[in-house]
């Protein structure tokens, strides 16, 4: 297997979070435009946009917790030439289960799905730290 393959599930997750990005920006250009947006209170009160860019702002907050630990796992991976099929497969799980969660997150936010899509993604980061520390070639 190609090391830098790996790299290809972390676009996937980079080009997430820029597109969450993007969402958030149009989903407050329309709650302004249709009215009824304190812009005030929104400077200092997340809560006090509407509900749907409520989701998307707090869907953002999800790209910059566990998808770190992402970026980093990967990159060690990457750098210590140890990325391995079963490696490279989680890290296409976790990827995959992060852009499923988003989209359970911005739409109907069923917390249920979205749970079970995010313990999913958790699982796959468990084992490929557990791998990391397998496959890690140190030396002291």
């Amino acid at each position: 297997m190609q090391n830098s393959a790996i790299l290809l599930p972390m676009l996937i997750q980079i080009s997430l979070t820029l597109f969450i990005f993007i969402l958030l920006g149009m989903r407050k250009t329309s709650a302004i435009k249709a009215g009824g947006v304190d812009r005030e209170k929104t400077a200092l009160d997340n809560s006090a946009w509407p509900e749907g860019v409520v989701k998307v702002s707090n869907n953002i907050t999800n790209q910059f917790q566990t998808p770190i630990l992402f970026y980093v796992v990967c990159i060690m991976f990457y750098l210590t030439d140890t990325v391995s099929m079963a490696v490279y497969v989680l890290a296409w799980v976790y990827s995959i289960t992060r852009l499923m969660h988003a989209f359970v997150h911005v739409s109907s936010n069923f917390v249920p799905a979205r749970f079970g899509l995010f313990m999913i993604g958790v699982i796959c980061l468990i084992a490929m730290t557990v791998l990391a520390y397998i496959n890690m070639p140190i030396s002291l």
